[in-house]
């Protein structure tokens, strides 16, 4: 239930839009991970890059601050909608907004 796509999906498209294109094992080793499987399990969204990471994959792959807190903000709301949620909101079933219809319905009595 846990979400990385957005991340997954930022650190592919850096990592193979870098100009010294860096393979999944050659970023890895960069980070100091002695094997390119780490990047690879990133990269299918299998797990996160760790926050402690974060700053020294931003300067290896030129990712603004900004743009990787996005990704990662995307991927926890998607994480808790998926906890609260479950599947439905995804096919559009339930969401945030019939929720609070429903909560409001309740203290109003109606």
């Amino acid at each position: 239930m846990r979400c990385f796509e957005h991340i997954a999906k930022l650190i592919r498209t850096k990592r193979l839009s870098h100009p010294k294109h860096y393979s999944q094992s050659e970023l890895s080793h960069l980070l100091g991970y002695k094997n390119g499987q780490f990047i690879s399990n990133v990269e299918r969204a299998l797990c996160n890059i760790p926050y402690k990471m974060l700053r020294k994959v931003s300067e290896i792959l030129d990712i603004p601050y900004e743009e990787l807190k996005i990704a990662i903000l995307k991927d926890q709301e998607t994480t808790i909608n998926n906890y609260l949620y479950g599947n439905a909101e995804r096919i559009g079933k339930v969401g945030p907004a019939s929720a609070q219809s429903n909560n409001s319905e309740v203290v109003n009595g109606n």
